[in-house]
């Protein structure tokens, strides 16, 4: 199980204090969320962002590109320091290089779906990836309520990755805070990014730390 803190959450005007807060919370990798204000109604951070967390950072930086013409930006992230770069779906009209770009920027590629977009969709791609990220919110904003649906996406996913046997990991983003992380858990997931559960509920590191055991814990279970 890891946590992934959103950065999308966290204080812009004092990001350095609240990603060293991070340190030592059992988070191991940190999750930023890139828009451009056209695939997603917002726009947030870019390579430069990136590159000064590269800086100071040492745990995976995780890209999740919210944006168009991913393929233009691809180099400039890795470049920036970007460990793993995930795209969008809806957004790659040629998904299959696009995700052959990232692996060859010597980045861990990802592939994100929609609440509306069907797991099926992602049956030629699935021995590519190196996670498959399932929205749980509708992308573009910060501390919305989770999609219960996406828990029969997260356990479709696993069946299949059992089945074909791969080893791409599963990873969701949207409304994962202490009530619905044992739900995404049991349902398959491990790679779990939280955003206002870590960042907006009081010290960060405490919070990070409470998380991370509930999925522990309904992990345990699980087995």
């Amino acid at each position: 199980m890891i946590i992934a803190p959103s950065l999308l959450a966290a204080n812009f005007g004092r990001l350095a204090t609240e990603v060293s807060r991070v340190n030592g919370s059992g988070a191991d990798w940190l999750h930023l969320d890139i828009m451009d204000g056209h695939f997603v109604p917002n726009l947030s951070m870019g390579p430069p962002v990136v590159r000064s967390l590269r800086k100071v950072v040492k745990v995976p930086l995780d890209c999740h590109l919210m944006i168009e013409n991913a393929d233009q930006f691809i180099p400039l992230f890795a470049e920036a320091g970007a460990d793993w770069i995930s795209v969008h779906q809806e957004a790659c009209v040629h998904l299959d290089r696009t995700l052959h770009l990232i692996a060859s920027h010597g980045c861990k590629p990802g592939v994100v779906i929609n609440p509306a977009t069907p797991v099926e969709l992602l049956t030629e791609v699935l021995d590519l990836v190196h996670h498959v990220l399932v929205m749980s919110v509708n992308p573009g904003f910060g501390g919305q309520k989770f999609i219960p649906n996406a828990l029969n996406k997260i356990a479709a996913l696993a069946r299949m990755r059992a089945e074909r046997k791969l080893e791409f990991r599963i990873e969701v983003d949207g409304g994962v805070d202490q009530e619905t992380v044992a739900d995404v858990v049991k349902a398959g997931a491990e790679l779990l990014v939280a955003g206002s559960a870590v960042f907006c509920h009081g010290d960060i590191r405490t919070s990070a730390k409470r998380l991370l055991e509930a999925a522990r814990s309904a992990n345990l279970t699980r087995a």
